[in-house]
């Protein structure tokens, strides 16, 4: 077959295959299965094509050819199973295709377990770690013996489609299994309600949000809460050029994996993607400081409760010298966390908040007017609601830059205000979920880009505007976004009025008429 098979079909063939699993596992259980076995099939057919290639270039030199797959981004080991006695049993290649074949062996779970081991082991420096957030043999996930394999056995069989061929050769386009593998996590994300934010975020909002910052060859890039990688990878395919270094952190271990894996189907495995928790123990650190990125961007989750109060006055790495958050909103934890991270003088920092960031009072109130003063907030972009998964609440973008000029030094017109646009209204209305347009998303970054006043939705204020709000910096404040109500014409409306007690009169006489006719 040499039809190359289209985007659509591909995920069309992935989400029939979540079938094996609806109705007796949550998505946020099942999407692990279906998503690993995706990885497998990718890397194994991808193995079979390289291996393809070289036979016919080294003309069947088996010499040759293990050399060259030596030097690939990954290598297929050999599964080697022993009896009791440690005598070998059988010896197969660590491949979907080998698992496959033995399908209907009672020990599958175990199998599959075995196999993801030898490829984690032989690949370390990429993929260590990756797997074994996830067991193919679980009794509490996938049932007993019998039932577990019927499962497993039907997830192989859906991925052996001949029309799933996932080899680059058949394919392609490189970033078509990226593509398929985020289309996935989208759905799943979608399916699991709240659960979903916690490890996506929409294409839309992360195009946006990568429009916004610009990031440029040679930047270093981190998400301290990188969930599955989406919005990093976003930020990175804004870029002409494979010059960039992308670093994340994340604490939940299977959204680590499946970040890991993100990066390996996008081919940008060399990032240096860390499984830790951000605020109480970065690992992204060189001795005793934190490491630093032209660009820090950011999701995190709203509003986090006990997010790390308690070790925060003694953190190591001061990032809490504006002041300490409240136990119960973490969410100027994770800024003060991005903005240290920065680079001086060039950083530019972008993250997603809940609108309360913009005005809560406080040890939040603080900390926002220390940065206001500091003349680092650039820009607040008020989005729609319902754009994220499990809940409808309204959201906002703050811009933070470093290069940014002290307020009694700002000479640029950029410098001398903090922009403030109101895009809450401009959307695609969804059943379960709005979305940000092409037009919405241009938009917002043209108006950004231009740093002027737009009528009824943005306004560039002075620090004075903003003293004179308190250190306040909730939109409406300072986007004036009222319509008045058109003007009523008081005769017109009596006339009017007049005109149709006339014509129900005239109504009632001929009814009237027609009744006395039928007798009645």
């Amino acid at each position: 077959m040499t039809d190359t098979i289209s985007q659509k079909q591909i995920n069309e063939i992935l989400w029939q295959a979540c079938d094996t699993f609806r109705g007796t596992l949550d998505p946020t259980q099942y999407k692990d299965y279906i998503l690993v076995t995706l990885f497998l099939k990718y890397l194994s057919d991808l193995w079979k094509d390289k291996r393809e290639q070289y036979e016919k270039r080294y003309k069947g030199d088996a010499k040759r050819i293990e050399r060259a797959l030596a030097r690939e981004r990954f290598v297929v080991p050999t599964v080697t199973l022993r009896d009791r006695n440690n005598k070998i049993e059988e010896s197969f290649p660590a491949t979907f295709g080998s698992l496959y074949e033995r399908r209907t062996r009672s020990n599958l779970g175990e199998l599959i377990n075995i196999t993801l081991e030898a490829i984690e082991d032989a690949n370390k420096a990429k993929l260590e770690n990756v797997f074994r957030n996830i067991d193919f043999n679980s009794e509490p996930n996938l049932g007993q013996a019998k039932d577990r394999n019927r499962r497993l056995n039907h997830l192989l069989e859906d991925f052996a489609k001949p029309q799933l061929d996932l080899r680059p050769s058949r394919i392609g386009n490189n970033d078509v299994i990226g593509d398929a593998y985020e289309y996935l996590i989208s759905r799943f994300a979608a399916d699991a309600g709240k659960k979903g934010g916690e490890f996506y975020t929409p294409g839309e909002v992360a195009t946006l949000l990568a429009r916004l910052l610009k990031p440029q060859p040679g930047d270093t890039i981190c998400d301290p809460a990188c969930g599955s990688g989406s919005l990093l990878i976003r930020v990175a395919k804004e870029i002409p050029s494979d010059n960039f270094a992308l670093y994340g952190q994340e604490s939940n271990g299977s959204t680590w994996a499946l970040c890991r894996m993100n990066m390996f189907l996008h081919a940008m495995d060399n990032a240096r993607v860390e499984w830790c928790n951000t605020i109480t123990s970065p690992h992204l650190v060189e001795g005793d400081r934190l490491l630093k990125y032209n660009i820090v961007v950011a999701n995190p989750p709203f509003s986090l409760d006990k997010w790390g109060q308690d070790h925060a006055e003694n953190d190591p790495y001061n990032r809490f010298w504006r002041g300490i958050p409240p136990k119960s909103k973490g969410d100027y934890a994770f800024i003060s966390h991005m903005v240290e991270t920065a680079l001086e003088d060039e950083g530019r920092v972008g993250v997603i908040v809940p609108h309360g960031v913009l005005f809560r009072g406080g040890a939040e109130g603080k900390i926002r007017q220390k940065l206001i003063e500091d003349n680092l907030i650039e820009a607040v972009i008020g989005l729609p609601a319902y754009l994220f998964y499990g809940t409808g609440i309204p959201t906002a973008i703050l811009i933070l830059n470093k290069a940014r000029k002290p307020w009694g030094k700002a000479r640029s017109r950029r410098d001398k205000h903090l922009l403030f646009i109101d895009a809450i209204r401009e959307f695609a209305d969804g059943k379960n979920q709005n979305r940000l347009r092409e037009t919405d998303i241009q938009k917002i970054v043209s108006t950004y880009e231009n740093f002027k006043d737009v009528e009824k939705y943005a306004h560039a204020a002075t620090l004075e505007d903003i003293r004179e709000n308190e250190f306040n910096l909730n939109i409406p404040r300072y986007v004036d976004t009222f319509e008045p109500e058109p003007e009523v014409d008081i005769p017109a409306v009596r006339k009017e009025i007049k005109q149709l007690e006339k014509e129900l009169a005239q109504v009632e006489r001929e009814l009237e008429g027609h009744l006395k006719e039928l007798g009645l």
